[in-house]
């Protein structure tokens, strides 16, 4: 009998609407466990969670049982519901309509999980559009500029 072997590590970027600072310290790190359950209960073990205000990275293994589509899509709506349940104030919170998803080499698994771990010191010198077109240019993926940002 045959046997579908597969590993691909996945480095998910995704940012707020309009990129607004609304992950704040005080849910912060329950949001980061919460994107990790959502991935683990769809057989895709996460490796990292972080990011900043704005934005989300997290590192995982793509199941061979879920197309990337449908992961990115049960991460936003159910997390997006999750944090309005937070606070009155985060009644208006969105995810971006896109995402970023980039392949990562086994060898290179450690340096993008200290990246993800880093991403507070990152973003002292960095903002995330700048971050977004590094992590674009380095990967190698054309885009139209009239459609990366909502």
């Amino acid at each position: 009998m045959g046997q579908s072997l597969v590993k691909n590590y996945i480095h998910i970027v995704f940012s707020t609407k309009y990129r607004q600072p609304l992950i704040q310290p005080y849910f912060e790190n329950e949001l980061h466990a919460y994107l990790g359950g959502i991935c683990k209960s769809l057989d895709c073990p996460v490796l990292a969670v972080g990011g900043y205000t704005d934005h989300v990275h997290i590192l995982t293994m793509l199941s061979k049982n879920i197309p990337l589509a449908e992961l990115l899509q049960k991460l936003k709506a159910n997390s997006s519901k999750w944090i309005k349940s937070k606070h009155p104030s985060l009644d208006e919170f969105y995810w971006q309509n896109g995402y970023g998803a980039f392949s990562v080499n086994p060898k290179q698994v450690g340096i993008v999980i200290r990246y993800i771990q880093n991403q507070k010191a990152h973003h002292t010198k960095k903002d995330f559009k700048t971050e977004y077109y590094s992590l674009l240019k380095q990967h190698e993926v054309s885009f139209d500029e009239r459609y990366v940002w909502d």
